[in-house]
């Protein structure tokens, strides 16, 4: 019997090595568009070294990690894998921006059936794109090849997000006040969250070809198209109103829609009245709502309806973070108020 090298022997078990060292090589060159003053090395050490900002009296690191959940599933059907990482990464940066945190870096984890080195590669463009539109440096990550516990078409996506801030800037909701007003950030569509109730709706997993035929309620674009949009990511605009503006408090809404994301920057005593009216509901959502025959107030609670994001700052202040946030790319608009109360958040 003959005896077979190391290599051949994870290769026979499923491990492609030397794809591995491809997917390597092709990645470098997204990798090398997010370096910042930051980076210290290159890839392919064993950990990622990052020098710190100076200036901040007293400098806080806020870390943020997450992945893109079943949306995955999606880039699988549509074999389109370019955008993913932008969800990646914006899952992260946008968490980490309501505390007020600028992102330094970023880290993934990709898990994979079998490594495509071209298919990989297309995910991290994604992942280097989202870095950035954030200005976060990747400065390393992981593919695993994971043979019998996953199907080889099959893949899984998280991130690792790094931020900092100095504390005396932290964004503190204590200070918020009745009369204060909620500012809208529009979201690109559904972003990462929920998919799991639409795949249902849709019936995707067992029909996925009529998901790209063009649709009417969408503008002529497809559910497929649609439903891929990627994670828009709020870090540049946020930043910029941070340096005018005294914000009192900011909410990513991702899975938990507005009934659970919005409280979260909400202090005990005071309640944010959302006007429903003035929300402006994207046409997907109208579609799952009447395709799935899902109650409004379920909408609310498990998708953004069109809002990513909502700010909360004083009254006085509401035209000037209206003109800096739009400055920046952001068609922000009013959907509400502080009000005096316990429920944290009312739509009516």
């Amino acid at each position: 019997m003959s005896i077979k090298s190391k290599s051949d022997s994870y290769a026979a078990a499923g491990v492609d090595i030397t794809a591995g060292y491809k997917a390597v090589e092709l990645m470098k060159a997204h990798i090398a568009r997010t370096k910042n003053e930051g980076c210290l090395d290159d890839v392919g050490g064993f950990g990622g070294c990052f020098r710190l900002p100076t200036g901040m009296e007293e400098p806080v690191l806020v870390s943020g990690t997450d992945g893109c959940g079943t949306k995955v599933k999606m880039a699988i059907l549509m074999d389109k894998h370019d955008t993913i990482g932008i969800d990646a990464v914006a899952m992260c940066v946008n968490d980490i921006i309501c505390c007020g945190a600028k992102p330094l870096f970023f880290l993934d984890y990709i898990a994979c059936g079998k490594n495509i080195p071209e298919k990989i590669a297309s995910i991290v463009g994604g992942v280097a794109e989202g870095c950035v539109q954030s200005g976060a440096a990747l400065i390393g990550g992981e593919t695993a090849e994971h043979p019998g516990l996953m199907p080889v078409d099959d893949y899984d996506l998280a991130g690792f997000a790094v931020g900092i801030v100095d504390k005396k800037k932290i964004l503190d909701n204590t200070r918020m006040s009745k009369g204060d007003i909620v500012i809208a950030l529009p979201s690109t569509g559904i972003h990462s969250n929920g998919f799991s109730l639409v795949r249902k709706v849709f019936d995707i997993d067992n029909n996925p070809d009529s998901l790209y035929t063009p649709c009417d309620e969408l503008g002529g674009k497809s559910v497929a198209e649609t439903l891929l949009t990627p994670t828009r990511i709020y870090v540049k605009a946020v930043l910029a109103l941070l340096e005018s503006v005294d914000v009192k408090g900011i909410s990513h809404i991702t899975g938990g829609g507005f009934y659970e994301n919005i409280p979260r920057s909400i202090p005990d005593g005071l309640c944010a009245k959302i006007d429903k009216s003035a929300v402006r509901v994207l046409p997907i959502f109208d579609l799952i709502m009447k395709t799935g025959n899902i109650p409004e107030r379920d909408m609310y609670n498990t998708f953004n309806m069109g809002v990513g994001m909502s700010i909360v700052v004083k009254p006085e202040e509401v035209d000037t973070a209206l003109e800096i946030l739009r400055a920046n790319g952001e068609n922000a608009y009013v959907i509400g108020e502080i009000i005096n109360g316990d429920d944290k958040i009312i739509l009516e």
